[in-house]
């Protein structure tokens, strides 16, 4: 076989298996649903069923936030802090900016779907699964819950 036949069949085979290979990746991984060392980081933009990152029998907090986005920097520590800390509670940070975006990433497909209008932006789970609460426009509910954790 010549260089160039092997240079067309590889083309060939990427081409292929490169569908798959990207279709792979979007499935979670078997260990989503565990509490690791430090804060799950997921999304980087793109669309997230949140049921697949609950931790069960731990208050799961879900934390939407930029790199962008003072705010969201400044509480990102507490919530390092308080994910060691509590045995009981996980945090999942959300990240709605894509790769290549500089700024805020308000048009990302996870904003989007989420309709994100402000960041930091919170979502609490219970252990059993079920959404306890959810910041809205008027009512920082879940953002309350979460900073009455920190000490």
């Amino acid at each position: 076989m010549n260089r160039r036949t092997f240079t067309q069949g590889l083309a060939v085979a990427v081409a292929l298996f490169l569908p798959v290979l990207a279709s792979a990746a979007e499935v979670p991984a078997a260990d989503t649903h565990t509490k690791g060392a430090k804060p799950r980081r997921i999304a980087q933009g793109q669309t997230v069923n949140l049921a697949d990152y609950v931790v069960p029998g731990k208050t799961t907090i879900f934390d939407f936030t930029s790199k962008y986005c003072p705010p969201c920097e400044a509480i990102a520590p507490e919530l390092d802090k308080l994910h060691a800390k509590r045995a009981d509670i996980a945090v999942v940070a959300v990240d709605i900016n894509r790769p290549e975006t500089r700024g805020i990433d308000w048009k990302s497909p996870v904003a989007q779907q989420y309709g994100l209008r402000s960041i930091p932006h919170f979502k609490v789970y219970g252990p059993d699964g079920k959404l306890l609460a959810e910041d809205t426009p008027n009512d920082a509910k879940a953002r309350k819950m979460v900073m009455q954790w920190f000490d």
